[in-house]
């Protein structure tokens, strides 16, 4: 046998062994082993951590972001996502007056001694909750709202159905630890997500380093420490206690990029603070946020058939713009579909002419209507014969 064919063989004999017997193992190189390999460099030591994009909500970085942990303080996004709809909703100002019963002035954990006697208006009660974390403060605001902090959580596991935070169960208003009493942190994201978007005017006390209350009696301190030290820091919760360990829902904006941050179950402060900050780096080192178009801003002018005017302008219905790595910033392009069947009058202001996808690499990544910004009534049969008339009459002359 030729010695060529023979060591070929030889080869093919040890490869296959090798792949058999598990001595060697060789890679797989498909997109997801892909994904996974560039998400883990991060080497979180966090048990579930997620980075979401705010806008759009794209997921941009996840471990473990559906296992049901305890929130423990995290759990005041929700209470105060209920007090900022509250006061969308004209049931409370942020002048109101607040009282404080037994129950919230016995609470435990992190608080401002709440007294009996003592009432603070709601503006008063946002500080305290945002910067503080003031558990007894969350309390009193539960019962003002809903006659109970029953009443108030049950509000609370509302909205997070509605929000489609399906691993979460709330058993109170503050996150004190309760059997039970469980969020993710994807959960987390999407009700920070829903109070940044709906409310960006919390950011007015998530961002407030230091306050205070009582006259200046009585001092607050963040107790979230990005806010001081990281750069487009917006907020937004931290929350601790013996057993859920150490939580924070990180959330910053840059150059029109807002990044969201979930940590849970970190095993020390410092390991809370530098891992949501390795998140929100990843991000904006990764991404960029590029607007597209803003909202009423003008396209163009279109003909109008049988109109009492002869054109009207087309504008963007919504605001849009998209998520890109760093790498695709130069590859979107677009394609204008004007739908010549609607050209025809009567027009009505808002009527949808037409749309704009935005397309990268080829891939439609969204799309915005073209819509009229004015009446264009049908020409009555005077006017129509009036304008033939004046068509003739200059044609004589």
């Amino acid at each position: 046998m030729n010695n060529k064919i023979v060591s070929l063989f030889i080869l093919f004999t040890i490869t296959l062994n090798t792949i058999c017997y598990g001595y060697i193992s060789l890679p797989i190189w498909d997109e997801t082993t892909y994904t996974n390999s560039e998400a883990n460099f991060l080497n979180l030591e966090s048990e579930s951590a997620i980075l979401i994009e705010a806008k759009t909500g794209k997921i941009l970085y996840e471990k473990n972001p559906n296992i049901p942990l305890r929130p423990a303080s995290v759990t005041k996004i929700m209470s105060i996502l209920l007090i900022m709809e509250a006061i969308k909703n004209n049931e409370i100002t942020l002048e109101t007056k607040i009282s404080c019963s037994e129950n919230a002035s016995s609470m435990g954990g992190s608080q401002i001694w709440l007294s009996e006697t003592e009432n603070l208006t709601v503006h008063e009660m946002l500080k305290a909750i945002c910067i503080a974390s003031a558990n007894d403060c969350t309390y009193a605001m539960a019962e003002f709202l809903c006659g109970s902090e029953e009443v108030f959580v049950q509000k609370m596991n509302d909205k997070a159905k509605e929000l489609g935070m399906k691993n979460t169960v709330f058993k109170n208003c503050h996150g004190l630890d309760e059997d039970g009493h469980v969020s993710s942190s994807y959960d987390i994201a999407l009700m920070s997500k829903e109070l940044l978007t709906n409310y960006p005017e919390i950011t007015e006390y998530t961002t407030t380093w230091m306050d205070s209350l009582r006259d200046g009696k009585s001092e607050l301190v963040n107790t979230n420490k990005l806010i001081r030290t990281y750069e487009g820091a917006t907020g937004l919760k931290t929350g601790s206690t013996s057993l859920a360990l150490y939580n924070l829902s990180a959330s910053a904006t840059r150059n029109d990029l807002s990044l969201i941050a979930v940590v849970m179950r970190a095993p020390t402060p410092k390991t809370r603070f530098n891992e949501a900050k390795l998140l929100l780096d990843y991000g904006f080192n990764t991404y960029i946020y590029k607007t597209l178009n803003n909202k009423n801003d003008f396209y163009q002018t279109v003909n109008i058939s049988k109109g009492n005017k002869n054109d009207v302008n087309l504008i963007y219905e919504e605001s849009s713009g998209v998520l890109l790595k760093k790498s695709n910033k130069d590859n979107i392009s677009q394609n204008v579909i004007i739908n010549q069947n609607k050209l025809v009058a009567p027009i009505y202001k808002g009527d949808v002419l037409g749309k704009i996808e935005y397309l990268i690499n080829g891939n439609i990544e969204c799309s915005v209507n073209l819509i009229a910004d004015d009446d264009v009534s049908r020409k009555s049969a005077t006017s129509t014969f009036s304008y033939i008339f004046s068509k003739w009459y200059n044609f004589l002359r």
